[in-house]
């Protein structure tokens, strides 16, 4: 049952926690109360497409010789009636999150309209697939900033943007170098060399927009700029020699080294940016 809401995802929704950091507010009480709020919805709401798009895939999934296993819908674990009960569920505590965090509930709507735009129709779009997925982190970001009454800054957007393109990229590229077009009609339409040379692009702009950012308003952030690079690297041979990046979320929790480096990086983000009292 809980598998249906895939909990193991919810890691994503951690770049909402990205402006509390970035702001250096982690200190307050209230803000991180606000944060921890938005990110909690983010996640009912990211579970909540979810099961839409489990609903939607079920044929496919069960083609697929992975998803037909790992699924709960496509491998027969839990059924449509509870999936749908449970659907209704999470969308009735967004309804009543809108009372909660009104700022926020507006992005996180908008969030999940775009999943079911991208579930039914933009899924089989090439590269709009791609672009559909990565606007979804920025959202995330968005979504930290507006819990914080916060501008999202401009680096952060273009950065954040330029990463997830980069890890959407590698998803389909493992999707297509493991199990070929199989499950995923849109994947015909790629090539690996095409997606290859997108997430060699895309991982460029996020190192050289990120590097541009702390030279320009955070520069106590510098020692952070290797850590970024080795995370890209290590994710890149996690990806070529491990053959991970298929779930980016599986990729990062099953290598320590880099489960290390984002751990490490967040450290140095937090005692870079620790409040000066006084």
């Amino acid at each position: 049952m809980i598998a249906l809401m895939r909990p193991k995802q919810w890691v994503k929704n951690g770049f909402v926690l990205a402006p509390m950091l970035f702001a250096g507010k982690f200190l307050d009480a209230s803000v991180v109360a606000h944060a921890f709020f938005a990110t909690l919805f983010f996640c009912l709401a990211s579970s909540a497409t979810y099961i839409v798009n489990d609903l939607r895939d079920i044929e496919d999934d069960r083609r697929h010789p992975r998803k037909s296993k790992s699924r709960p819908l496509a491998s027969g674990v839990v059924s449509v009636p509870l999936a749908l009960a449970m659907l209704m569920a999470l969308y009735g505590i967004l309804i009543y999150a809108w009372f909660v965090a009104p700022k926020v509930m507006p992005v996180i709507f908008a969030y999940m309209l775009l999943n079911l735009a991208y579930t039914f129709v933009l899924k089989h779009q090439p590269v709009v697939d791609i672009f559909t997925v990565a606007i979804g982190f920025v959202l995330r970001v968005y979504a930290g900033a507006m819990a914080l009454a916060l501008p999202m800054s401009d680096w952060m957007f273009i950065t954040t943007l330029c990463l997830a393109l980069y890890l959407a990229a590698v998803k389909r590229r493992q999707e297509l170098q493991l199990n070929g077009t199989q499950g995923r009609k849109l994947l015909e339409k790629y090539s690996v060399s095409l997606v290859d040379r997108y997430a060699e692009m895309s991982a460029t702009g996020a190192l050289v927009f990120y590097s541009m950012f702390v030279m320009s308003a955070k520069p106590q952030l510098v020692y952070t700029v290797p850590l970024v690079l080795f995370g890209l690297f290590r994710y890149w041979y996690v990806v070529e020699e491990l053959d991970g990046g298929e779930s980016p979320t599986d990729a990062l929790l099953a290598d320590w080294q880099l489960l290390l480096t984002v751990v490490s990086w967040v450290g140095v983000c937090v005692w870079a940016l620790w409040p000066v009292k006084g």
